[in-house]
């Protein structure tokens, strides 16, 4: 196979690196910063270009776009109208503007759009996802997600007041940069009837998006599920529990470990995931590939990652309005 990488920053090299140790095959990168280009060609030894129509015209099979937010639709659209299967970083955009003309493309080419929510392939939280299925801790009453990491730490080797995560106008915001952990609560407890959503931004970082978030949601299940998210938590913070009618689940991320409150044992039972955080990407990547060769579903295909994404909005249309929104 034949994969163009566009966009080099840190998750797009983390791509290609891994693109590599599989050996899945030819790979290309784009990028409108040469230095960015030069670093990976010289890395990883890669064809690179500068401009995407070059680099589409070499006629790939796979593209995987790792471009700021608000760039994801044009580009996923040039590459399907150019007959390539599409990977796109989460969310699929900043909003909804041509979300519904790109999973037509996808479509009527019968192309697969994989929305890249890479947490899906955490050791652990497939193991949450598995006590949930076999109702380990009954019936879910409640659910909490916390989410807190320093903007500036993130990415140290660059001025975070350039990053997309850091500007409005390229999708940034710590609401749509942490719609993982949206994903979670829908992936764990199933579809959102309500939303209500606090969100400002509160920090003296220099930013003009929101940096500290409370959202709660109220599920179709009856259960209740409460989200904080900040870009100013030091040390970074993510988490989540699960209260059950009879059990508890938590899990920490930094110490990749599941625990499991049996209340008829009245015993923890502990779970360790993978060391190696790069472990969940190596599963995605793969997993993407094997959803072009078998032409299976993607976890978040194109339709799913534009709910999420409406999910996220409604919560920031909460928060500008003051006031719980219903779902559809």
């Amino acid at each position: 196979m034949k994969f163009l990488v566009v966009g080099c920053g840190s998750i797009g090299e983390r791509h290609i690196r891994n693109l590599k140790s599989l050996g899945a095959g030819k790979i290309m990168a784009q990028d409108i910063d040469p230095k960015r280009l030069l670093k990976v060609k010289k890395k990883y030894s890669v064809e690179t270009y500068e401009n995407i129509e070059e680099a589409l015209r070499r006629k790939p099979d796979a593209v995987l776009v790792c471009a700021p937010t608000s760039l994801h639709v044009p580009i996923a659209l040039s590459a399907v109208n150019s007959g390539c299967h599409v990977f796109i970083e989460k969310p699929i955009s900043h909003n909804l503007d041509k979300v519904d003309d790109l999973i037509e493309a996808a479509k009527k080419r019968k192309l697969i759009i994989f929305v890249g929510f890479n947490m899906r392939f955490n050791s652990n939280l497939i193991k949450i996802k598995e006590l949930l299925d076999e109702r380990k801790i009954g019936k879910v009453i409640s659910a909490r997600v916390h989410f807190g990491s320093y903007l500036p730490d993130r990415h140290p080797w660059e001025d975070y007041r350039e990053g997309y995560g850091a500007k409005k106008s390229l999708g940034g915001g710590v609401i749509l940069d942490a719609i993982h952990q949206v994903d979670l609560v829908r992936w764990f407890l199933g579809d959102i009837k309500e939303v209500f959503c606090y969100s400002d931004k509160m920090s003296s970082l220099e930013i003009d998006v929101e940096d500290n978030v409370e959202i709660f949601f109220k599920l179709k299940s009856g259960a209740v599920a409460t989200l904080h998210l900040d870009f100013v938590q030091r040390p970074p913070q993510l988490s989540c529990q699960l209260i059950g009618e009879e059990g508890t689940i938590t899990w920490d991320f930094w110490e990749s470990k599941v625990k499991f409150y049996d209340m008829k044992s009245k015993k923890w039972e502990i779970f360790h995931g993978d060391k190696d955080p790069n472990e969940m990407y190596i599963r995605e990547i793969r997993h993407f590939i094997n959803c072009i060769k078998t032409k299976k579903n993607p976890p978040v295909d194109g339709v799913m990652g534009k709910e999420l994404l409406e999910i996220a909005l409604v919560a920031k249309k909460s928060s500008e309005e003051g006031r719980l929104i219903e779902l559809d």
